[in-house]
């Protein structure tokens, strides 16, 4: 009897010790390319190239060119973001709310999960042959309507510019992000809100919206971090000529005239942390809201 007992109880151990099997792939993943270089990345911050400690780094910081480069990144990062969560959730509302065909939520959502994930240097080759000062749609604008975009002051390899093409990707990630938040909004609230005869208005202004409100700030602060860590589209579109702090830190790596890898490290340690905190904050407000739309 009480080795059968002592069976019965191991059983459940061993259950649960072969549960976490699965995970280990995403641990190890984690730990090579994730946890270990960003720790490689804080200690480098603070070594000189013979390995001493020092803080020259962080206070290289402070120089007007990189506090230059990090408030440009961060303009267009609150940018690329503000834009892709005011047009990505008037799209998710549409898809989810607004009566529809029913082909297409699916199809918009399939789009955004692709469209999402396109970057790099197909999307700069993408907007250059499209909005480029050759592209398509400027010749089309000049030969059509006789209007000429560039003359008028549009630059596509500007801090606009670069905003646009970063919105091709944000709006699809909002979408993502926002559908499952815009799902769990009740028919009983907006039932309710009638009954008692509330208009349209004043249920998306004091029902709707603030259960929302986290949620979509959350979304905001995620997109934000989306924008602030791309590099691959703003230097295959720009190449050197908007200083934002990725394209500073690529150069100050594997650049041959500003090379200085400790410096990187130190720019990349100013990301991290306005990464880290930018996803922490969108966690919690995803916690926050997700008690709402239970």
């Amino acid at each position: 009897m009480t080795a059968t007992l002592a069976t019965a109880t191991d059983a459940p151990r061993r259950r649960l010790s072969l549960s976490w099997l699965g995970v280990v792939p995403f641990v190890l993943f984690s730990l090579m390319f994730l946890l270990l270089p960003a720790a490689n990345l804080v200690i480098g911050a603070f070594q000189d190239p013979t390995g001493a400690f020092t803080l020259a780094n962080i206070a290289n910081l402070f120089q007007p060119s990189i506090i230059r480069s990090y408030t440009i990144s961060l303009q267009i990062s609150a940018a690329s973001a503000f834009g892709g969560m005011l047009f990505g959730f008037l799209l998710a509302l549409a898809a989810i709310l607004g009566h529809l065909p029913r082909w297409v939520r699916p199809t918009l959502m399939t789009f955004s999960g692709v469209a999402s994930q396109f970057a790099g240097v197909p999307l700069a080759f993408a907007f250059l042959a499209t909005l480029g000062r050759t592209g398509l749609v400027t010749a089309l604008l000049m030969n059509i309507f006789g209007i000429n975009i560039y003359r008028s002051g549009f630059n596509l390899l500007s801090f606009w510019g670069l905003t646009l093409v970063y919105l091709y990707f944000q709006i699809p990630l909002m979408v993502l992000v926002i559908s499952p938040a815009v799902d769990g909004l009740k028919k009983e609230w907006r039932e309710a809100a009638s009954t008692l005869g509330a208009t349209s208005a004043q249920y998306w202004r004091m029902v709707a919206l603030p259960v929302l409100w986290p949620s979509m700030l959350g979304a905001f602060l995620l997109l934000f971090a989306n924008a602030f860590g791309a590099i691959a589209t703003a230097y295959a579109l720009t190449g050197s000529s908007l200083n934002i702090v990725t394209i500073l830190l690529y150069a100050q790596i594997r650049g041959d005239v500003l090379h200085d890898p400790n410096l990187g490290y130190a720019l990349a340690l100013g990301m991290i942390l306005i990464t880290g905190l930018s996803n922490g904050a969108y966690i919690w407000l995803t916690s926050r809201s997700a008690r709402w739309t239970r």
